[in-house]
């Protein structure tokens, strides 16, 4: 079942935030069904650095191949604002989609984008986007690639404007939509009573953001289809290192540790080290 099949069935797809292959592989195997790679969490791990557009495309499509390269799951992928017009965004969507992206996300904010539950954003005229995503839709190989339109104008011009830009970005033909930093249960019933019944519409859950953290179950029953955590993931990993270097440099040992962390063993069982091994003796001469 691909991707856009999924996303005809009743329950919500739940797509946890990933940043590289190793994350990609542990929640593969803790049993999702597709995966979600942000730019955000591109820049907090490879750079070090906040979501203001400072990641490139050839950044993000590296990154994708090779977590495509290890896990089976469809991935979502950020491709921010198409990073540039809508020839750029022609180059991005064929390079994510030889990459192995099964959706590929196109916002409408101004280029260098940041954040969508930061301050301070600005959007692009509505024409102008629907040139980005006309692009994008005749530059894919296969119609099985999903082309995702979001929009960032509600922190801008309001919900009524962001809902009818919406609108706007779905006459083009995308797959999904998306309406970024909706702040109440109030904004997503109002989104979802317009465009649930048409179109699969994805909720972003972002800890400490613009919107209120619900389930993924509470979420399907208001009417999306797609919900993704795609911070967490980083948020979680950043915490655990605080305390694993505090501790590391407090005691001089991980033994204190030692009961919250793989052994060199587990980690390689984890990773398919045996399996890898063996497959490496039919080439042995």
């Amino acid at each position: 079942m691909n991707l856009k099949q999924r996303l005809q069935a009743g329950q919500p797809l739940l797509a946890p935030g990933i940043y590289d292959a190793l994350s990609a592989l542990v929640a593969e195997q803790a049993g999702f069904e597709a995966l979600y790679l942000s730019g955000a969490s591109i820049a907090y791990t490879r750079l070090g650095r906040s979501d203001i557009g400072l990641t490139t495309a050839s950044e993000v499509a590296q990154t994708l191949s090779l977590i495509t390269e290890r896990v089976a799951l469809p991935v979502i992928v950020d491709a921010d604002t198409g990073f540039g017009n809508a020839l750029n965004t022609q180059r991005t969507v064929r390079e994510f989609e030889r990459a192995g992206a099964a959706m590929i996300q196109l916002e409408d904010q101004t280029f260098p984008k940041r954040c969508g539950h930061l301050e301070g954003k600005t959007v692009v005229p509505v024409a102008q986007m629907q040139g980005k995503l006309r692009a994008a839709l005749d530059a894919r190989r296969s119609d099985a690639t999903l082309i995702l339109a979001r929009t960032d104008a509600l922190a801008v011009e309001g919900l009524d404007a962001a809902l009818e830009r919406a609108e706007r970005y779905l006459e083009c033909g995308v797959d999904a939509l998306f309406i970024e930093a909706l702040r109440s249960p109030a904004h997503m019933d109002a989104a979802c009573g317009r465009f649930a019944q048409r179109v699969p519409l994805l909720a972003n859950m972002v800890e400490g953001g613009k919107t209120p953290v619900q389930s993924a179950a509470e979420l399907g029953q208001r009417g999306f289809r797609i919900v993704i955590f795609p911070g967490g993931t980083a948020r979680a990993v950043a915490h655990t290192l605080q305390g694993y270097y505090a501790s590391l440099r407090q005691h001089g040992t991980t033994a204190p540790w030692q009961q919250r962390m793989l052994d060199f063993d587990g980690l390689n069982s984890l990773i398919g080290t045996p399996q890898l091994l063996e497959a490496g003796k039919r080439y042995e001469g």
